[in-house]
């Protein structure tokens, strides 16, 4: 048995190690300012670090419309559809990346920086966003911890998806320059062939009367130059002689490209394209050698990598990441996730396995730490990254030491964005608590540990099976009274007498028809509806089709005439996959099933998919 004096010893280790002060933690802040010089640094630590934890900000949330928030008795595609559609309402303000290696089981080396964001249309080509949502709440508590509103007007960085600089470049009508083309696999027609002998004599004209430019000549003999290279459409391009040929096709371009490699090196076509994104016309442009040539080419690739990085902005940032294939540390990785394709990589997909196919391509590795929590019972329910870290140092021992290099040189006093730096720190002492190493080798294979492998691109919060994928539907929750359940088991009522708890909901359904005799559940979902789990599979179809029926009686007529009413739990699929997010579930559900009477798109026997139901986890709006 332990003595006194060893009891004593470990709680005041405990008390010791609970005491995480961030008063000395720096992050550095980045505007328009300093980006530039910023994102040489990040570069480099993105590429000496092992693991890269993100948080963001934003101008809303779901948390303030409870059932807008992913419950348990979602399916991975409900939460999919959930988290899309703030990630589209809401506008990003804040970014913070922390670049991170794990020395040893306690010590980790974190690189931190917050970057301010604001979606200012600089192109004059109204991307990235004419205007967006704000919650009056979510500004209020971002100014409560100090968010300066006034720098990210000013100064925050703007930036352009993937998708939307493949649209400004078109727009912009910016030329680049075009390499050998590939072969056509189709045969060449009459009408290729008068084309492509056309515009040869007309290269070989042009070419041979700017050689012959530069011999001495008479002024009536000037003055005819001018005149012919008018005619055929002579320019100069970089100092250097070109000629514009216009295209009605892209076959057309094809075909000039291909006869191109039939001349000497000494011409670099260029493609012109139109604002409609079609190609306008192909420039040539003679250079005087072959040097001269590849001189050219590196100062137009120079200055399109110039004119790209004012298109992308900030999203230079999650390009990095995304190419140097790092494990990504997040806290809530279906929102974070969400956000990041649809402000950064392109308009989100309609159905998650599309989702999940293109996010991979960018961030193979996305490891959510809010799971890692409650699938190794470290804490059941994660509300945020500070009462997690809160939570972690009060109930654990695990010392962790941080280094933040030159923090006193380079980094401001400025807190903001610590979330990032606070979830690497959470990380490392999870790793620490939980015995998983999260150090990656060196050289060789630089795998993460098997334990941590099971737990990344988790696109399901709820999930039960840590390998499932996200096409699986199974939704779960981590408490001890959890029964898993299908989806055809559930039933939404909605139209109840105003102020009736859960309780006297479920005792007035018992007194009403036969089919209540049975175990069943009920719990509220907001304070305009509810759900009813049936335990005996037919239940629920055999209770829709009475409530759909003319045969009702007794005490169910009585609820019916009060304005109740019911529906399977397709209507409810249907109705996020229609974006019918009302600040009431019953106002939505009521919606859904208006559009399912003109366009029959609800069919409660469609599909069937399982969930995990556990009463703790659903409001209870009678134990508040």
């Amino acid at each position: 048995m332990a003595s006194l004096f060893q009891l004593l010893l470990l709680n005041q280790k405990r008390s010791l190690c609970t005491k995480v002060s961030t008063s000395k933690w720096k992050v550095k802040q980045v505007t328009t300012s300093n980006f530039n010089e910023s994102l040489e640094e990040i570069k480099t630590h993105i590429s000496s670090s092992d693991f890269i934890a993100i948080s963001m900000e934003k101008t809303g949330s779901s948390s303030t419309t409870p059932w807008h928030r992913v419950q348990p008795f979602d399916t991975a595609e409900t939460a999919y559809l959930k988290a899309s559609q703030s990630a589209q309402r809401f506008q990003l303000l804040q970014f913070a990346v922390c670049p991170f290696s794990v020395t040893d089981s306690n010590n980790f080396v974190a690189h931190p920086y917050n970057f301010l964001l604001f979606p200012r249309d600089e192109l004059k080509l109204g991307m990235p966003a004419y205007s967006f949502l704000c919650q009056t709440s979510q500004l209020a508590s971002m100014a409560r911890q100090g968010f300066d509103f006034n720098a990210c007007i000013y100064e925050g960085i703007s930036y352009l998806s993937r998708a939307q600089e493949s649209v400004a470049k078109i727009r912009l009508g910016t030329g680049s320059p075009s390499l050998a083309a590939m072969k056509s696999s189709s045969p060449p027609t009459v009408a290729d062939t008068v084309f492509v002998e056309r515009i040869r004599s007309r290269i070989k004209h042009w070419r041979n009367t700017c050689k012959n430019s530069g011999a001495k000549t008479s002024k009536d003999e000037e003055i005819i130059n001018s005149i012919r290279n008018i005619v055929l459409g002579n320019d100069q391009f970089k100092s250097r002689p070109c000629l514009n040929i216009d295209v009605c096709s892209e076959r057309q371009v094809q075909l000039i490209l291909q006869m191109i490699v039939d001349f000497q090196d000494d011409f670099l076509p260029l493609v012109i394209p139109t604002k409609s994104g079609t190609t306008q016309a192909v420039r040539i442009v003679l250079a005087n050698s072959r040097e001269d040539k590849e001189l050219l080419e590196r100062e137009l690739h120079s200055i399109e990598e110039e004119e790209g990085k004012k298109i992308r902005g900030f999203r230079e940032v999650i390009d990095l990441i995304s190419a140097s294939q790092k494990p990504v540390i997040s806290h809530n990785c279906i929102n974070d996730c969400t956000l990041v394709h649809s402000k950064f990589i392109a308009p989100l997909p309609s159905e998650i396995d599309d989702f999940v196919s293109s996010l991979c391509k960018s961030f193979p590795k996305v490891l959510d730490v809010s799971y890692l929590m409650k699938k190794s019972g470290t804490m059941k329910k994660v509300a945020n990254i500070r009462n997690a870290l809160s939570y972690v140092n009060t109930h654990f021992f695990a010392p962790v030491d941080m280094e933040i290099p030159d923090q006193d040189t380079e980094y401001k006093g400025n807190v903001d964005g610590l979330d990032a730096l606070r979830l690497s720190y959470l990380f490392t002492k999870l790793c620490s608590i939980l015995k998983i190493s999260p150090i990656v080798p060196e050289f060789g294979d630089r795998r993460l540990a098997s334990e941590l492998e099971d737990f990344t691109n988790v696109f399901h919060p709820c999930s039960d099976d840590i390998q499932e994928s996200s096409c699986n539907e199974d939704v779960s929750v981590w408490t001890n009274n959890t029964r898993k359940i299908n989806c055809e088991h559930l039933v939404f009522l909605w139209g109840f007498k105003f102020g009736m708890t859960a309780g006297m909901l479920k005792s007035a359904l018992r007194a009403s028809h036969d089919i209540f005799s049975g175990e069943f559940d009920v719990r509220f979902v907001d304070k305009s509806c509810a759900i009813v789990v049936f335990w005996q599979p037919g239940l629920s179809r055999d209770f829709i089709n009475v409530m759909n029926g003319d045969g009702i009686s007794g005490g169910l007529k009585e609820l019916v005439s009060d304005g109740l009413r019911v529906t399977c739990y397709e209507t409810y699929r249907t109705m996020c996959r229609l974006g019918l997010w009302e600040m009431d579930l019953a106002e939505s559900l009521e919606k859904a099933l208006e559009c399912s009477l003109s366009d029959k798109e609800i069919n409660c026997e469609r599909k069937s998919s399982e969930i995990h139901w556990c009463n703790d986890n659903v409001i209870n709006f009678a134990d508040l």
